[in-house]
C-alpha cells in the first residue's frame, strides 16, 4: 500500500514540475470506458505499481525492523511528537476554514502537550478532554468550493488529486519540521516516514485480503473519505486503528431502522 512521507520542502517543486509533466504526456491515454472520476486511470496505475513496488521492497521491510527493535513506549512517544507537530497545521487551517472552536482546541492541543508533554512526546491534552482535528490545507480548499478535480497517482507521495497535490506545498509551510536545519529536517522527516509506515502495517495486510484490485479500492475509498470530510464529516484523516467507517455506514443505515408501517387489515366483503 502505498505511503504518503512528508518530503523536504527543497524538493517541492520539482516533484510539482514533474506530475504536471507526466499529466499532460498521459492525457491521451484516457478512453471512453474510463472512471468520470479518474480520467488519467493508466497513468495512474503506472505511478501506483512502481509505488507499491516502492513500499514492499523497502518501506515495508525497514518499518516491521522498525517496530521489531523499537519498544512501544517509544514509538508512542514519537507518534505523539509528530502528532503534536501537525497540530500546528491543524490549527492554521481549522481557523481558515471558519472553524473557531476547533482552531482554539488545535491550539491549546499544542501548548498543552509542547510544555507539559515534554515537547509534546507525551499526550496531555487528549485525556484532558480536547479532541484532534485533523486538517490539510487540501480540505480547506474543498471547503471554499475549489473542486477536487480528477485522482492522482503521485511518486511516493501515494492517493491524491489536482487539489490535494497543490495543497500539499502549503502543508509544507505548515510543518514546524520545514523550517529546521536540513541535516535535522531530514533526519525527522524520515523517521516520521518509517514512523507512520510502521502505523500502518495492520492496514496493508487488510488490503491485501480484502481487495481484488487494490488500485481500485484504494481510489474509492481515498476520494469517498475525502468528498465525506468536505460534505461535513468529523474532521479527521484516516486512523487504521479504528472503524472511519462507522459514522457514515450508521448514516447511510439510518432510513433502514425505520419501522415498516403494519399491515393494514383488508376491508370487509360487501354482503
Amino acid at each position: 500500500m502505498p505511503f504518503r512521507p512528508p518530503p523536504p520542502h527543497a524538493n517541492a517543486s520539482r516533484v510539482a514540475a514533474l506530475t504536471l509533466a507526466t499529466t499532460l504526456a498521459a492525457g491521451c491515454a484516457t478512453g471512453p470506458n474510463a472512471n468520470p472520476d479518474d480520467p488519467l486511470e493508466p497513468m495512474n496505475r503506472a505511478v501506483y505499481t512502481v509505488n507499491d513496488k516502492l513500499d514492499q521492497y523497502v518501506a515495508e521491510p525497514v518499518a516491521k525492523g522498525y517496530k521489531a527493535v523499537t519498544p512501544q513506549p517509544v514509538r508512542t512517544a514519537v507518534t505523539n511528537f509528530y502528532s503534536n507537530l501537525a497540530d500546528v497545521g491543524n490549527f492554521a487551517n481549522n481557523l481558515l476554514q471558519g472553524k473557531g472552536v476547533d482552531a482554539a482546541e488545535s491550539l491549546m492541543r499544542v501548548a498543552i502537550n509542547s510544555v507539559l508533554g515534554i515537547g509534546g512526546l507525551i499526550d496531555i491534552a487528549t485525556p484532558a478532554g480536547l479532541q484532534k482535528h485533523s486538517q490539510d490545507f487540501g480540505l480547506t480548499m474543498g471547503v471554499w468550493g475549489v473542486p477536487s478535480g480528477p485522482y492522482l497517482v503521485l511518486p511516493v507521495f501515494g492517493p491524491s488529486s489536482f487539489r490535494d497535490g497543490v495543497g500539499l506545498y502549503v502543508n509544507f509551510k505548515f510543518d514546524p519540521t520545514t523550517y529546521a536545519e536540513p541535516a535535522v529536517r531530514n533526519s525527522l522527516y524520515g523517521l516520521n516516514v518509517v514512523e507512520v509506515r510502521a502505523n500502518l502495517l495492520g492496514a496493508t495486510d487488510l488490503l491485501k485480503l480484502a481487495a481484488l484490485d487494490k488500485y481500485a479500492f484504494v481510489r474509492d475509498a481515498y476520494m469517498q473519505r475525502r468528498r465525506y470530510l468536505i460534505e461535513g464529516g468529523s474532521g479527521k484523516l484516516p486512523n487504521y486503528e479504528e472503524d472511519e467507517s462507522a459514522p457514515a455506514a450508521a448514516s447511510a443505515a439510518e432510513p433502514a431502522k425505520a419501522p415498516a408501517a403494519p399491515a393494514q387489515p383488508a376491508p370487509p366483503a360487501a354482503p
